[in-house]
């Protein structure tokens, strides 16, 4: 089998300012793509692309603006000629439960789950015409089960996964494939704002819902998006792929005894 290469290849990738963004950029260029990173927040997305040379370019993008995804397309077909790869990754964790108004219900909603279809229409005929392409999604573990820190994420990400799906129905007669990643806790802006910039508190504090004991670098995350992107996944599509180190394998039981102890000793002497 052939060396995993994105040579001649062109990706575009929202979200490109974030931890887990810039590592998807890193990785799809190191494989040899071209890269258009987008993201609202310029000085953090130009400095992440600062030492990729001129394969990678930024495109300062609210991709709620229908107009700036136009211009986010058009800048990709003039620097790079084309289009191949989508990646949409940008999110917001704008949430207060219950809480939550009316209007950041139609935020989170805007970002996390609308404004990337969008893209994916506007960017289809562009991959269909190159012979079809690539379109992977960020959905999350947040999508399949109930946590106690989320919920218009974990609702945004859950129609991920479903969209994702019915895109794959849709595009797959003009050649192009979409797929998900589901993530568990990874090394990302807002775990390291959580933990005060402090990977071994993070790990520490997560780890025990992972059965590999530990959280995700964000590289972890990027290599199965850059896996989904090439060839060597040319017949997946319409799929999700946890990268999660066991967190949606584990379930409740994942719990130290000590945590467990007063369920067990009500149960021990009873049926379980």
């Amino acid at each position: 089998m052939s060396n995993l290469s994105l040579e001649g290849k062109t990706a575009i990738v929202t979200g490109g300012a974030t931890l887990i963004g810039a590592k998807v950029v890193e990785a799809l260029h190191a494989v040899g793509a071209e890269v258009m990173s987008a993201d609202l927040n310029e000085a953090d997305g130009r400095a992440a692309i600062e030492a990729l040379g001129d394969s990678v370019q930024f495109a300062h993008t609210d991709i709620t603006d229908d107009g700036q995804l136009d211009a986010l397309v058009q800048a990709c077909l003039d620097s790079f000629g084309g289009i191949d790869i989508l990646v949409n990754a940008a999110a917001t964790y704008l949430d207060a439960g219950l809480a939550t108004t009316r209007a950041d219900w139609l935020t989170a909603l805007d970002v996390n789950l609308v404004s990337g279809v969008l893209l994916t229409a506007k960017i289809a005929p562009h991959m269909a015409a190159r012979g079809g392409g690539s379109v992977i999604n960020f959905a999350s573990t947040s999508g399949k089960r109930a946590t106690t820190r989320t919920f218009v994420y974990s609702a945004t990400k859950a129609a991920i996964l479903g969209i994702t799906r019915n895109e794959a129905v849709q595009l797959a007669e003009q050649g192009i494939r979409v797929n998900s990643v589901s993530p568990a806790w990874t090394w990302s802006n807002p775990v390291k704002a959580m933990s005060g910039d402090d990977r071994n508190r993070a790990d520490e504090f997560a780890g025990r819902f992972h059965l590999l004991g530990r959280i995700a670098d964000p590289e972890e995350v990027a290599r199965v998006v850059v896996f989904l992107a090439s060839d060597w996944a040319s017949f997946i599509t319409g799929e999700d792929i946890a990268v999660d180190g066991g967190y949606t394998a584990l379930g409740p039981t994942g719990m130290s005894r000590e945590e467990l102890s007063p369920a067990l000793e009500s149960s021990e002497d009873g049926d379980g």
